[in-house]
């Protein structure tokens, strides 16, 4: 019992964080890139796809259930089992006539359990070390879950389209989903692994073991409490406004990148391969938006949050306007392409942080984990909603006045950010301590 308790953190925390980023990015973004290349419309992939963030929105109202059935452990490993499977069925009925709906039953479940393994994972990294490591391992977590991101959008994604152009499937139209379908039950042997091997790697901390449990009224009624005091915060209606709109122009963009730059140049895109698209959007995107998170923690860490506020808000929307750009030269230019998109996610990257760490400055309080919950929650919404109707706008607008209209929806933004309040000191290190 010992050896389990005292094992090294380096044994689970980068596996476990990997295994938390892969069902995330899939759902978000290889199932927009499967349903392109599958032959669904714009407007279906947007509203059905945007449909999955539902399960992040709500995930407040059921992390107390997380927090009083079983351990965390127990949830981590069963979660990590229903993702497989979810996995699998989405690779069993890729083939099929019925592939859509099929499948779309399968990132339900996906998503969901995704979710509860978020809320799972985040509360066992704290009962699995002491103040101290969890300090050390954040940068670590952070890096693995991004390493998760690049394998998911970018190496799964071109290793789906070198199923679709290899000879091993022959040279019919049956390539694409039988590529797909094999790339999904590759992921799904390795999530299987992920169970098989946290089952037995991850700690068994006392506290995740033999807690106080609760009964379901406690927690709800403590739940009601902190729901309350979050919407009668001070100017509350600031604060949802900004969660909601910060990202209005993003997710509507985020939703339709990959589409466009998979279309052909007759209908407005750019026509790239879908490792094309693995490479620029999924690899290099990711790394300059890896980059400008960095960047952008760094420095909100020596001037704060305030001093770096307009500068983020302004690079997380002013640099969509490589859209436009690219909608209206269409350049044959692979260079000039990577280029464009990683300026754009350098921006969102860079931009993301003063989003984040606002959440943070509102959630402070008796209820931060709590709150804080919430605000991911109102931040899922405000992708959620507005990712719903982008491709019914980009069919109805063409590529070209599409992306001018994320660019309008980009200034409720800026005027959310000239009405709120920060104090200049939030985020600024000062000695040991970060306020």
């Amino acid at each position: 019992m010992s050896k389990t308790k005292n094992r090294s953190p380096w044994a689970w925390i980068p596996s476990l964080y990997f295994a938390e980023g892969i069902p995330y990015v899939v759902v978000m973004t290889v199932a927009v890139i499967m349903y392109k290349k599958l032959g669904i419309s714009n407007t279906d992939i947007a509203l059905y796809t945007s449909w999955l963030y539902l399960p992040w929105m709500i995930k407040p109202f059921w992390s107390p259930i997380v927090d009083i059935v079983k351990s965390k452990r127990w949830w981590i490993v069963s979660m990590q089992l229903l993702i497989g499977a979810g996995l699998a069925g989405v690779a069993f009925t890729v083939p099929t006539t019925f592939f859509f709906q099929s499948t779309l039953a399968f990132f339900w479940l996906l998503a969901f359990s995704s979710a509860t393994h978020d809320i799972a994972a985040d509360g066992f990294y704290m009962y699995g070390m002491d103040s101290n490591k969890q300090a050390y391992f954040i940068g670590i977590r952070s890096t693995f879950y991004r390493l998760a991101m690049i394998t998911g959008q970018g190496l799964l994604i071109i290793l789906a389209g070198y199923f679709e152009t290899t000879k091993l499937f022959g040279n019919s139209e049956n390539n694409i989903p039988l590529a797909w379908s094999l790339t999904f039950y590759i992921l799904a042997v390795g999530f299987l692994l992920f169970c098989v091997y946290h089952k037995f790697a991850l700690p068994h901390p006392q506290e995740d073991e033999d807690r106080e449990v609760k009964s379901f009224s406690t927690v709800f009624s403590d739940f009601g409490e902190t729901f309350v005091t979050f919407f009668l915060k001070k100017d509350i209606w600031k604060i949802v406004g900004l969660l909601l709109v910060y990202r209005l122009g993003e997710s509507q963009l985020v939703k339709m990148a990959s589409p466009f730059l998979l279309d052909p140049k007759e209908v407005g895109g750019l026509g790239l391969t879908t490792s094309d698209v693995g490479l620029v959007y999924g690899t290099i995107g990711i790394i300059f938006l890896t980059l400008g998170g960095l960047l952008g923690g760094f420095l909100a860490s020596k001037n704060g949050l305030k001093h770096w506020l307009w500068p983020m808000v302004i690079a997380i929307n002013l640099p969509n306007l490589v859209y436009v750009y690219l909608s209206y030269a269409l350049p044959e230019s692979f260079f000039l392409i990577c280029v464009s998109v990683a300026v754009e996610q350098f921006g969102y990257g860079f931009g993301f942080t003063a989003y984040m760490l606002y959440q943070i400055y509102v959630s402070e309080g008796k209820h931060k984990t709590a709150h804080f919950a919430f605000c991911t929650g109102l931040m899922a919404a405000g992708m959620m909603f507005p990712g719903m109707i982008s491709g019914w706008l980009q069919e109805l607008l063409g590529y070209q006045h599409f992306f001018i209209w994320v660019m309008i929806c980009t200034i409720p933004s800026f005027i959310m950010v000239k009405v709120i309040d920060i104090d200049p000191k939030f985020g600024i290190k000062t000695g040991n301590n970060e306020k």
